[in-house]
């Protein structure tokens, strides 16, 4: 796809209105060119680091095939309201520091499936088939309030929702994009055309995140490299951006996500919380210079 129009510079924000954005200093995009890599995982995981270096933050999930983020936060079946300005996003915690949209909370059941097929993509469905669309009614219908950070958890790969998200989002404010994957060779190919995409969308890359790099044991502490280890490293290293660290498959992690606990605060002494804190520190230093 060659940056054409608005892709190749046009300022796409002139003449548009903020509206519920205009309390939001900065997007984060979190990418990758295939599914299964943990984008929600790091997405997650960034946001509560974030809060807990005193930032206020929202989540858009816009994951429409896979809105996990709503049980990893332990906020399933909570209700959307609505205000004269648009949605109300779930705020997850009594302090209401971190606030949350997603799909996952227009489907009537958990186990519900967000399912289409054919020319009915494209256009504007209600729950549970829902489009692009859909993606675009989010950006400007959820009323965010002040935020310091709103990570956005996208689509995988380049289809029409992933697209869709980037466009949608780009015109508000000069996007950061962290791009998650996984250590083999099949992930970090397909991670590579994320880059790709960024750089002809004109999405900054924040920097690389290889999750699932090696395997944490529970026991003896050391880390089995089950996949392999150092294809985020040498990828981003191929295409000049920065490595933001290596999240390795922690059983405590898992067990946090599963049961919607607070990782970064509950286990400071897990293999994976020095990553997953680096790579928020890593978001901080880098937003002055990257996002303001």
């Amino acid at each position: 796809m060659e940056a054409t129009g608005e892709l190749a510079g046009e300022d796409p924000s002139a003449g548009l209105e903020p509206g519920n954005l205009s309390g939001v200093r900065h997007i984060i995009l979190v990418l990758s060119g295939k599914g299964g890599v943990g984008k929600s995982t790091i997405s997650t995981e960034l946001a509560l680091a974030l809060r807990h270096e005193g930032k206020k933050v929202g989540i858009l999930d816009v994951d429409l095939c896979g809105p996990s983020i709503p049980r990893m936060l332990q906020a399933q079946g909570r209700a959307v309201h609505q205000c004269d300005s648009g949605w109300v996003p779930v705020f997850v915690d009594q302090e209401q520091s971190i606030s949350l949209m997603s799909v996952g909370f227009l489907l009537e059941r958990p186990d519900e499936a967000v399912v289409w097929r054919g020319p009915k993509k494209s256009g504007l469905l209600t729950p549970p088939r829902v489009s692009a669309a859909l993606i675009k009614q989010f950006v400007s219908d959820v009323a965010w309030g002040e935020l310091d950070y709103l990570v956005v958890d996208t689509p995988p790969g380049t289809s029409d929702e992933h697209m869709a998200a980037v466009e949608a989002l780009r015109p508000y404010r000069p996007l950061g994009a962290l791009v998650v994957t996984t250590p083999q060779a099949v992930s970090v190919g397909d991670v590579r055309r994320e880059l790709t995409f960024c750089r002809k969308t004109g999405l900054q890359v924040m920097g690389v995140v290889e999750n699932m790099s090696g395997f944490a044991c529970p026991h003896c502490a050391e880390c089995t490299n089950i996949f392999s280890r150092g294809g985020g490293e040498e990828l981003a290293r191929l295409a000049g951006v920065p490595f933001l660290g290596s999240v390795p498959l922690d059983p405590e992690l898992s067990r946090s996500l599963e049961e919607g606990r607070d990782f970064i605060q509950e286990f400071p002494k897990s293999p994976a919380f020095p990553a997953l804190a680096s790579i928020a520190r890593e978001v901080l230093n880098a937003t002055p210079a990257l996002l303001s």
